[in-house]
């Protein structure tokens, strides 16, 4: 009885370790997000009262269309750069919650194939096929686990890459319109 009751008791312990990884996972990656937002904020504060300065000085409304559309390539800019430290901030987050799910699984099914060992060794006769049953099954869905976990990676990754993607495609577009928008102002004027 003393054996199971330390089984139990190191099966308890892992869940809650467990579990504190998690918490710590999420406790770090919200902390990030919480610092990446206040400095945003405190940015764009500065921000806008720089732009505000810089567009109340323009001189004539050339000027000002320039200075205007300046500060909207350097907001849309800034949105991406933000946009992309949340994902990543994210990104990381899942990683690491992926990688402890996966450790978690790897460590039920050796458990399991362990338990299975020592009851064979103590089971009547004729339990050999139902036991290899039992293990075909772990191995079957630990190779089902194992597949499902890599394409979530690929699933991430192509993710990410359409993330970047889309993002350096949003400032080049931004940034071309603005181009077009400072030309078209400077011919009517």
């Amino acid at each position: 009885m003393s054996q199971a009751q330390q089984q139990f008791a190191e099966y308890a312990t892992e869940q809650v370790e467990s579990a504190l990884r998690f918490a710590r996972i999420s406790l770090d990656s919200l902390e990030r997000v919480t610092r990446l937002n206040i400095e945003s904020a405190k940015n764009a504060l500065e921000e806008n009262a720089r732009n505000a300065e810089t567009l109340a000085s323009a001189r004539d409304l050339q000027e000002a269309l320039a200075v205007r559309q300046r500060l909207a390539e350097s907001n849309v800019e800034q949105f991406s750069a933000y946009s992309k430290s949340l994902y990543e901030i994210a990104s990381q987050a899942q990683a690491e919650i992926a990688k402890l799910v996966e450790e978690r699984t790897t460590d039920f099914n050796r458990d399991v194939v362990s338990g299975l060992d020592r009851f064979v060794k103590s089971a009547p006769a004729g339990t050999d096929v139902a036991v290899a049953a039992v293990k075909s099954t772990v191995q079957a869905t630990a190779a089902a686990v194992d597949s499902i976990t890599k394409a979530a990676k690929q699933v991430a990754d192509f993710a990410d890459a359409s993330v970047k993607a889309a993002t350096t495609a949003t400032t080049d577009a931004v940034k071309a319109a603005a181009k077009k928008t400072v030309g078209a102002s400077n011919a009517a004027v």
